[in-house]
């Protein structure tokens, strides 16, 4: 993918305004079209913002925003406008009605092939402004001695503006320099493509501003605006099957004809292949495999209103289409509601009511379609596990014949302040088993032989019940947490009860579990029942809670508390060193201070809880996500 959609995506996206003048994008998109995301009307979207870009532009992250922005004006947005002769605070406010980047079929073939990357924006009532800068962009570009043409697109004035590819990359390698130049590397270094001509064209047509490589899909936008009979993207199939449900009242929303877009890749894979190696994966045996050459299309849609915040997820895939991991993990429509003994104090919750035994059965089926080799070798495992013991013992028998239709997890806040803590909560997962017991220790025989040599198995009593625990090697701490914290031990508990097999890597929660008894239960909590029914209530299989206000404190503390040794942790890292930090904390200060974040409860009040829930129906898959409204937000 061309670095040209990054810069220009950028531009669009600084952009705020009022009302819309002209057609939704999909009305004016072209039947071509295979990937969209657009806000409809971003003033208004803008102006009606949800608790997170309140809680940016609160006075408390004043010191921490201004911090981040000088330096991503400085060290990011200023190269680019010396480079290109853009000055984006020209166009801040100019977006009036909808914001949509969206990519047609490239025209061309080859090295003539043309990115079909499309970008839109209407300017309403502020056309006039955005002539003024398109003129101003125009001078500047001939003043920098860079090459135009002017042309007519249907009596709308269009610039087309030349450079080379590399510009793009060249002024990025300069904002952000590759911290291994001049270093000798291992590998071989990568043949470069040499540049190509890159013609955009820029223009407003009425209101809106389009800018594009593929003249072909700017003349069919322009033809649409025109009122022009030409084929949109309204028309797709694909497409319109989700605007009902979807995007018909959404403030954003996104969609990609993955169907298309899996043609155009494999396509593109045939003409250049070569012959493929003896023994090599087969590309399409992969995607059959799992199940992604079916997938018809994705799509999601944003939401926000006096209730709360509202996002969906689909992808649509026909049952009778599904296969490998689609088939896999497929689940029905069952209660997944927090249990009785999940406590009130939990920060996370979820329920999935997974078929196990028939998702094991699938998967077995799809690796010996996709790789008869690692079927092999599981089938090796499952065969031979836990015979050095009872050479009767079977595995399968054992293990996946006692596996049930419930994996419920749930965590709870950090114990300590620290990034490990911070990173490996109290948490607890219960796998659902109509046997828990023999299920428990066909674990233990399964573990066996995957273990390393120095981990070791132990039994214990506890309440009646036999707890198994595995004490694995201690791995390294985080760099820069000091002395005592070099080495970080790791254990793994499980025990049957009820009907459940409990695993947890904290045993104080394991054995907080096997007690019983809570006196405050989750599926309790104030609003829990009044926000699942916004995402389709918890009988859809898939259920989850998260408290946000409590898991947002506990982030925030430590981030405050523990910035240098983030620091630290990140310096290693590609990212890191492009930004130029390494290892050096003030350098990583100077993008991401984290100690001038506020106390958490000065911004407390934009944050409450969130659900989730998902479902399988016969279209496809569907997930749906709700943020009720804080109460201090009301």
């Amino acid at each position: 993918m061309h670095k040209l959609p990054f810069i220009l995506t950028a531009v669009l996206l600084s952009l705020t305004g009022l009302g819309a003048a002209v057609p939704p994008p999909d009305k004016l998109l072209p039947s071509e079209t295979f990937f969209v995301v657009t806000v409809p009307n971003w003033a208004a979207t803008s102006k009606n913002a949800g608790p997170i870009f309140q809680l940016w532009n609160d006075a408390a992250m004043k010191p921490f925003k201004d911090k981040f922005l000088k330096k991503w004006n400085s060290d990011v947005v200023e190269p680019f406008q010396r480079e290109f002769g853009v000055k984006f605070s020209d166009y801040a406010g100019l977006a009036q009605g909808q914001v949509t980047v969206a990519f047609v079929e490239p025209s061309g073939t080859g090295d003539d092939e043309k990115n079909g990357l499309l970008l839109m924006m209407d300017t309403g009532d502020k056309s006039d402004a955005m002539k003024t800068n398109l003129a101003n962009l125009k001078k500047s570009w001939v003043d920098k001695g860079k090459q135009i043409k002017s042309e007519k697109i249907r009596d709308a004035e269009f610039t087309t503006y030349i450079f080379q590819s590399d510009e793009f990359s060249k002024t990025l390698d300069t904002i952000f320099p590759d911290p291994q130049e001049g270093f000798e590397k291992a590998e071989e270094p990568k043949e470069k493509k040499a540049p190509r001509k890159v013609e955009l064209l820029v223009g407003q047509a009425g209101s809106l501003l389009i800018a594009s490589e593929s003249r072909k899909g700017v003349e069919k936008v322009v033809a649409r605006l025109g009122g022009a009979s030409v084929p949109g993207l309204s028309e797709q199939a694909n497409f319109s099957t989700h605007y009902g449900p979807l995007f018909r009242s959404a403030d954003a929303y996104g969609w990609v004809n993955w169907k298309a877009f899996m043609d155009m890749a494999m396509k593109k894979s045939k003409d250049g292949e070569e012959k493929p190696k003896r023994g090599a994966f087969d590309p399409q045996a992969i995607l059959k495999g799992l199940g992604l050459n079916a997938v018809q299309s994705l799509a999601f849609s944003f939401q926000n209103a006096p209730e709360g915040v509202s996002a969906r997820f689909v992808v649509n895939i026909p049952e009778s289409q599904r296969q490998g991991l689609f088939k896999i993990v497929a689940f029905p429509q069952k209660e997944a509601a927090p249990p009785p003994f999940v406590p009130a104090d939990a920060t996370k919750f979820s329920r999935w009511r997974l078929d196990m035994p028939q998702a094991w059965a699938t998967l077995e089926k799809t690796l010996s379609e996709v790789q008869p080799q690692l079927a092999g070798m599981v089938k090796l495992i499952m065969d031979s596990a836990g015979k050095d013991k009872d050479p009767n013992f079977d595995l399968r028998k054992n293990l996946i014949e006692n596996l049930g239709d419930d994996i419920v997890n749930y965590s709870k806040s950090p114990k300590n302040a620290t990034l490990a803590d911070l990173n490996s909560p109290p948490s607890i997962t219960l796998i659902g088993s109509p046997r828990p017991e023999p299920l428990a220790a066909a674990l233990k025989a399964l573990a066996a032989p995957l273990l390393p040599p120095q981990a070791k198995m132990k039994e214990r009593e506890f309440l009646g019940r036999k707890v198994y625990t595995v004490n694995l090697p201690a791995q390294p701490g985080p760099r820069g947490a000091g002395a005592g914290a070099t080495k970080v031990d790791r254990s793994v508990s499980f025990a049957a009860t009820g009907a459940y097999v409990a695993i947890s890597t904290d045993t104080p929660m394991l054995e907080e579990f096997l007690r019983g008894n809570q006196e405050k239960q989750l599926r309790e909590f104030s609003g829990l029942a009044s926000a699942a029914d916004k995402v389709g209530g918890m009988g859809t299989g898939l259920f989850g809670f998260e408290n946000q206000k409590e898991t947002t404190r506990s982030t925030l503390e430590i981030l405050r508390k523990e910035s240098g040794t983030l620091a630290n942790l990140l310096g290693s890292t590609p990212l890191a060193g492009r930004l130029g930090v390494g290892d050096d904390q003030s350098k990583f200060k100077e993008w991401l201070d984290f100690s001038l974040l506020p106390p958490f409860d000065k911004i407390s009040k934009y944050f409450h809880i969130g659900v989730w829930s998902g479902a399988v129906k016969a279209d496809g898959f569907h997930f749906h996500v709700f943020n009720p409204t804080p109460p201090g937000l009301k």
